[in-house]
């Protein structure tokens, strides 16, 4: 990987936050070749130094997961020749080779973002038969028949081409006069929050992932903004969850 920034080592192993592993350094819990080194900027090999952190030696972790909190506007890809991808608004910091979104995330589509090097957890997380699911907040056009669409949801919805998708829960959100619902899917069809929305007669005009698994999207990072996953958070995503779906 060569010389990095001591804080993006330990922070990229997913030990902990950015800011956690500063506070650290800052307090003298971190030896680098059974040196204390209180400097977070100063670089080293992660393939060729021994670094312990509070008495641990360092898990040198072969994949880094990020959270992205995804703005409007970005697409859900590793290149695109006319829109900036996901990848492309990624802080250098957090850059790495071979990152892609596990998962996508509609253009206009806001929120948690999972990006990723790790091919075979990507799959894990997205095969529906693994029950992974994913959270949503969705505004309307207009009111739906909460009932109605409740055990639509719930039974599976039919699709206009014949698609019947998997059982999804439904939950209706006070937001003013703005019809407002929470979504849990376990899949991740083309625009299928907004087909599912259709299928009752109503238009999604803003949606918003909040949630993968039992992680929920970091309320501190704003749009754009993104940073790396620790142990303990990349565990929610796949520990089972008690939703009906």
């Amino acid at each position: 990987m060569g010389n990095e920034r001591l804080d993006k080592i330990i922070a990229s192993s997913g030990l902990s936050t950015r800011s956690e592993v500063k506070n650290l350094i800052k307090k003298g819990l971190v030896k680098v070749n059974g040196t204390v080194v209180t400097n977070s900027a100063i670089k080293f090999d992660c393939d060729k130094d021994d670094i312990v952190v509070d008495g641990k030696p360092l898990k040198k972790g072969k994949f880094v997961y990020i959270m992205l909190n995804k703005p409007k506007g970005v697409v859900s890809a590793t290149n695109d020749n006319r829109d900036l991808t996901v990848v492309d608004i990624l802080p250098d910091e957090l850059k790495r080779k071979n990152l892609f979104p596990a998962g996508r995330l509609d253009k206009d589509t806001v929120g948690f973002c999972l990006i990723t090097d790790d091919g075979d957890f990507a799959h894990n997380i997205l095969a529906p038969n693994h029950h992974v699911t994913k959270t949503y907040i969705a505004e309307l056009d207009k009111e739906i028949d909460f009932e109605k669409g409740k055990k639509a949801f719930f039974d599976g919805v039919v699709l206009n081409d014949g698609t019947v998708l998997l059982s999804a829960d439904l939950e209706k959100q006070e937001n003013g006069t703005i019809p407002t619902y929470k979504v849990v899917i376990k899949e991740g069809k083309y625009h299928q929050v907004k087909k599912m929305f259709l299928s009752l007669g109503a238009t999604v005009t803003e949606l918003k992932r909040i949630k993968i698994g039992n992680l929920s999207l970091d309320e501190n990072l704003k749009e754009g903004e993104a940073r790396f996953l620790t142990e303990a958070e990349l565990s929610k995503i796949t520990e089972k969850t008690q939703n009906i779906v």
